[in-house]
């Protein structure tokens, strides 16, 4: 499975992960420290100092337990400190990204998995392609794990272009980040509340900074400018 496959799969339960993630964090008016250990270095890939793929290793795509990615994680760190076996298993990540709301002047921030249900472990396999068997029964004897993606218990490698991607993703979240809008200028939309309930318009400016969309609206056959919370609106369906 390719990771753009696996975000595909994945961003259509996105929006009840957000709702029930137990980590994630929300403020009032600034975010907070994350859940864990943000300053760790395996959470916040610096690719200026991090080699894409360390030396005699490889990326792979561990499936786990919804909900269960951070402490699988956690708990595989601790295990490959405890037995030595830095030499066999190197960077574990589960990339994250911070999303901003805006609803009636009061800002909510929630830290969300970006590929809900996998984690990527960067290991050394056998020369069969198989992992070595002290890997193995430490992988598999943590609660919460599955299987990796591969074919007939093999894991397959992730490709260059996808590595690259889930680092990036993996780079620690903006301290600030913008509302996420799902708008763009031109668009047509239906204003949902407010004195203008109803009403139809265009986009002219996204404000992802305040939360805001100006939109067109008709209104006694002439045209006026409208700033409305982008919760406020939602695309027409052509």
């Amino acid at each position: 499975m390719s990771l753009a496959a696996m975000t595909e799969t994945t961003e259509n339960t996105q929006e009840n992960n957000e709702s029930t993630e137990a980590e994630s964090q929300e403020t009032e008016n600034q975010p907070q420290p994350l859940d864990g250990r943000p300053d760790e270095k395996t959470d916040i890939i610096d690719q200026n100092e991090e080699p894409l793929i360390q030396e005699g290793m490889n990326w792979f795509v561990l499936r786990v337990a919804s909900n269960k990615e951070s402490y699988v994680r956690n708990t595989l760190l601790r295990k490959v400190h405890i037995e030595n076996m830095q030499h066999l298993v190197g960077r574990i990540l589960v990339p994250t990204e911070k999303i901003k709301t805006i609803k009636s002047g009061k800002q909510r921030i929630t830290e969300t998995k970006l590929y809900p249900g996998y984690v990527f472990v960067e290991m050394k396999l056998e020369d069969d392609g198989r992992i070595p068997q002290d890997v193995f029964f430490l992988i598999k004897e943590t609660t919460g794990v599955g299987d990796f993606v591969g074919t007939a218990g093999r894991p397959v490698p992730m490709a260059r272009h996808e590595i690259e991607k889930m680092l990036l993703d993996s780079r620690k979240p903006e301290e600030l980040p913008q509302v996420r809008m799902e708008f763009n200028k031109g668009d047509t939309v239906k204003i949902n509340e407010g004195p203008f309930e109803n009403y139809e318009g265009t986009v002219d400016e996204l404000m992802p900074e305040k939360g805001l969309v100006r939109v067109l609206v008709t209104i006694f056959g002439r045209q006026a400018p409208i700033e409305l919370e982008y919760w406020q609106i939602g695309k027409v369906e052509e």
